[in-house]
């Protein structure tokens, strides 16, 4: 013998605008047509704080060798070049606090990136890695402070 059940339903407690919103079709929602077509009410847009930067620049900036970056640090941004770090064949800049925009947008013009798990900006100098070493790279490959170093 075979019962028949029930489905089980949850019910909820409409207010009756509420029933009337539903069968006029009158909820105030609307498709996505009509949400781009600017039939919505508009949030004011922020302005854009961000300072532009040359993505063509930075790409290139980024395959450079790592003599080659700190050169370019030398010439163009000579306190990035005495916090540089040099981790095998990447270069760290580390700062104790967080850095203004002004600091960050120059930082990602010459090609660095923003590390959250280490807390430093990195340059690969060309050797792009796919995943993210699970290591202290600092441990297997040394490092240098490339400004302690004294010119011969």
């Amino acid at each position: 013998m075979r019962k028949h059940l029930k489905k089980k339903t949850m019910k909820t407690k409409q207010t009756s605008n509420q029933n009337k919103q539903v069968k006029t079709g009158n909820t105030g929602l609307q498709n996505r047509s009509e949400q781009l077509n600017g039939q919505t009410a508009k949030t004011p847009e922020r302005p854009d704080n961000r300072i532009p930067i040359d993505f063509d620049l930075r790409r290139a900036n980024r395959t450079l060798p790592t003599d080659k970056v700190l050169n370019l640090l030398r010439e163009e941004a000579p306190r990035f070049y005495e916090l540089a770090e040099v981790v095998g064949k990447w270069i760290w800049i580390q700062f104790t606090e967080k850095q203004p925009r002004e600091i960050t947008a120059v930082l990602a013009q010459l090609g660095f990136h923003w590390n959250n798990t280490r807390q430093v900006w990195q340059h690969p100098c060309g050797e792009a890695l796919k995943e993210a070493a699970s290591y202290d790279p600092r441990e297997r490959y040394g490092s240098r402070f490339p400004a302690d170093t004294k010119a011969a």
